[in-house]
């Protein structure tokens, strides 16, 4: 069996670290990455730490507009697959290269398998939320985190397979958290202690392309009880240097600004954070397996999971809330919402084991 597997992003590079090396053990696969994130930082840094097989291909497609990307990134995968012929075509997530590997797979005639179906935020606004949707009206076999996520798909009638899988994501935190708890250089760089900073984050377009919500955002991180950890993103650089906000954020005695991080250390300064706060959807998870308090800079979410249980509060830009949020008690409850560890095993069955 054949597959061809499409990534492009840092919490893509997670999930394929969770299923490629089970999947080769079975099937051939070919890894090809969009370069949708095409900072070294961003990308390399994630294969060498998750031991993640090497891109069989690399299209280096990163910039550019949502559209722009996705349209580039068609044209490129359509002769991949014309020359590699899959049984089927794996794509995980809700990016530009998650719709254009589906899309791309389903134009041409392959089968298209979707993990992390099912994910709704409700808020068409979102680039992510048409990549998820779209993505899963077009798949054959749709992978799911969450009884959330099959109900979703119930209710919109998807035409695919559903099947309940859990998050691979959860296979390689409950791997890698070990050692992500006893990495202490990322806090030490930072000058910070366990348990008495925030780790912060932002990069989506609906929080840092608009120069008013930018404002709003540089002044909320500002404001935030310090010392703050603020890896940043090279897509947020480029939108404060734009805006002449970066020397605010540098100027900022309680923030401390950091170039973007591989896995184990994004994870060592996560799981030892008073709290997250953060715009990531991925983020927004690894907080919750982690047992860290998150606040997600949006109105919306596709976790909701997380959010009914009051471990991730919606709190926008809204500084106040903020305020009140970190104020708040901490949930008793913390209970195994997306799976017990062996969601790439359930992958691999799902698309190697002929289908009733």
């Amino acid at each position: 069996m054949r597959v061809l597997t499409v990534v492009g992003n840092r919490p893509q590079f997670i999930k394929a670290a969770a299923v490629s090396h089970q999947l080769r053990a079975v099937a051939e696969e070919e890894l090809v990455h969009t370069g949708q994130h095409y900072d070294d930082e961003l990308s390399r840094v994630f294969f060498e730490e998750l031991a993640l097989p090497a891109p069989d291909r690399q299209l280096g497609l990163g910039s550019g507009s949502n559209a722009h990307q996705t349209a580039r990134m068609l044209a490129a995968l359509e002769p991949v697959l014309a020359d590699s012929r899959p049984d089927v075509v794996l794509v995980y997530g809700d990016t530009n290269s998650t719709l254009a590997g589906g899309l791309a797979g389903a134009q041409g005639g392959f089968a298209v398998a979707h993990v992390e179906a099912g994910m709704r935020s409700f808020d068409r606004a979102m680039p992510e939320e048409l990549n998820r949707v779209l993505t899963d009206h077009l798949a054959s076999l749709l992978l799911c985190s969450s009884q959330t996520a099959v109900d979703n798909l119930v209710a919109e009638r998807a035409t695919g397979a559903v099947e309940l899988v859990g998050d691979v994501m959860v296979d390689v935190a409950e791997l890698l958290r070990p050692r992500a708890l006893a990495r202490t250089e990322a806090l030490e760089r930072a000058g910070v202690v366990p348990g008495e900073y925030l780790l912060a984050t932002a990069h989506r377009a609906g929080t840092v392309d608009d120069p008013e919500r930018l404002a709003a955002l540089v002044e909320l991180l500002c404001s935030l009880p310090g010392p703050v950890v603020l890896p940043l993103h090279p897509r947020t650089r480029k939108r404060l240097e734009a805006a002449q906000l970066l020397d605010r954020l540098l100027g900022a005695a309680a923030i401390v600004l950091c170039a973007p991080l591989g896995y184990l250390d994004f994870s060592a300064l996560l799981c030892h954070a008073r709290a997250v706060v953060t715009d990531s959807g991925g983020v927004q998870k690894e907080a919750y397996l982690a047992g860290v308090r998150c606040l997600t800079l949006r109105e919306s979410t596709e976790w909701v999971e997380t959010v009914a249980l009051g471990w991730n509060t919606l709190v926008g830009l809204d500084r106040e809330t903020v305020r009140a949020a970190l104020q708040a008690p901490l949930p008793q409850d913390h209970p195994p919402l997306y799976g017990d560890g062996h969601a790439g095993e359930r992958v691999v069955a799902a698309l190697t084991l002929p289908r009733r």
